[in-house]
């Protein structure tokens, strides 16, 4: 396994990432971030879209598992139960151990498996370090600084990517 910044596939939004997309690649397993992939920081639901979204890839057969930093168990669990799939908390992302776990817990391998999530530090490392495919987002809220800094330091490996999706859905402002 590889150590890169570059993902392979970048979407604007996580319901950009289709279930056509997903199977014409063979991803029978779709890992997910919480934080600013499913719903900004500290959101205890996910929107309508993103459930709606949720529901349209299992239902196309492509199972979905949280992998999170998060340590607080409450808020994954809840948006775990929401969308009736697993998760692992504190998954230590970048390094690659949490996304091994889940391939070992779900009987999966690296080929039928892909990561998507907000940050190239964080859920592109990890993905690219197990060797399943890296998705990058872009973060639905950005509302600390430190954090904003981070999204432009980013920026270049973001636009290193090969495959760029250009879709970008027209959002209903909340």
């Amino acid at each position: 396994m590889s150590f890169s910044l570059i993902p392979d596939y970048s979407f604007h939004s996580i319901c950009d990432v289709s279930p056509d997309f997903l199977k014409l690649r063979g991803i029978k397993l779709l890992l997910l971030d919480l934080d600013n992939t499913l719903a900004p920081y500290g959101t205890l639901e996910p929107s309508r879209e993103i459930a709606d979204w949720a529901k349209s890839v299992k239902d196309a057969g492509i199972e979905l598992f949280m992998v999170s930093n998060n340590h607080g168990e409450t808020r994954v669990k809840a948006f775990a139960d929401r969308f009736g799939i697993g998760f692992i908390m504190g998954a230590n992302k970048p390094f690659a151990s949490g996304v091994r776990k889940a391939l070992e817990q779900l009987g999966k391998t690296e080929k039928e498996t892909a990561l998507a999530g907000d940050q190239i530090f964080t859920d592109v490392i990890a993905a690219n370090s197990a060797g399943v495919t890296s998705i990058i987002v872009e973060p639905i809220k950005i509302i600390n600084p430190l954090l904003n800094m981070r999204y432009w330091l980013e920026a270049p490996f973001r636009a290193m990517c090969p495959n760029k999706n250009k879709i970008k859905q027209r959002r209903k402002k909340a």
